[in-house]
């Protein structure tokens, strides 16, 4: 049986009074791109940090490849954490370094390759991402919505994860912004094998990039499927979200990924 590229078991999170997750269990597999969806407050976010390591669940825990983030062991923690890369929803980069040094700066905390070798590997980051050498010596302050998004991209890749996660990767960009992030993002993750997980509210990020959904609502995860299976389920937030006439515009023509 092939080990969940993330397992989450029985997870509870609780902030003061309020509880958020009460028994959250999912196995993602290894090259599903799953999308968490839910309603404001239903913990999407808040699952994803856990998931990194930036949150820790009041009980319960989550796997990461089989193992658990936290073992005690600073090695193995490292060596775990080398194997996703994270995608923030504003990007997150360092205003204080130009491009070069953003995608560069997970390669020298690394303290295992030379410049000469971060030299290529940053061009090759950030050829991936279809961004020139020339962008390199960009300051953030200078990028478009949409350039910010992919050298955060090159960035998460710097390390060659398989997995990748993403909080909101299209918030902010116009629609056709979007739709060519999308489309890098899934044609990298087709071509690296990446298992892919976002937070997305967004219909057509949703339809382009899923493999399946996992929607959060009354505190756990009320349905995990493909989209054409998650509408069939007779819940409020699935009928509010999946099949409004809005929706059912955005996912109009969509050739579901399986």
């Amino acid at each position: 049986m092939t080990t969940p590229a993330i397992s989450v078991r029985d997870l509870h999170t609780r902030f003061g009074e309020v509880w958020i997750h009460k028994g959250v269990s999912l196995d993602i597999a290894p090259g599903e791109m799953v999308s968490l969806v839910g309603g404001s407050g239903s913990g999407k976010t808040t699952l994803l940090r856990q998931m990194i390591g930036l949150l820790t669940p009041t009980k319960g825990e989550i796997l990461i490849f089989g193992q658990p983030l936290f073992c005690g062991s600073v090695e193995k923690e490292r060596a775990l954490r080398q194997r996703f890369g994270v995608l923030f929803q504003q990007g997150a980069l360092f205003s204080a370094f130009n491009v070069y040094d953003n995608i560069a700066f997970p390669l020298r905390e690394l303290q295992a390759f030379d410049e000469d070798v971060i030299h290529d590997l940053v061009l090759l980051k950030l050829a991936m991402v279809e961004l020139l050498p020339r962008h390199g010596q960009l300051m953030p302050s200078e990028l478009s919505g949409g350039m910010i998004k992919r050298v955060a991209l090159a960035r998460a890749l710097a390390l060659e994860p398989e997995l990748l996660l993403l909080d909101e990767p299209t918030a902010g960009l116009d629609p056709d912004r979007s739709d060519s992030f999308v489309r890098l993002v899934r044609t990298l993750g087709e071509e690296l094998g990446l298992t892919v997980v976002l937070v997305t509210h967004d219909l057509d990020t949703l339809a382009a990039l899923s493999t399946k959904v996992a929607v959060l609502a009354e505190q756990r995860i009320l349905a995990y499927d493909t989209v054409e299976e998650i509408i069939r389920v007779d819940h409020p937030f699935i009928r509010n979200f999946f099949l409004s006439e809005r929706s059912a515009r955005a996912l109009q023509n969509v050739q579901f990924r399986r």
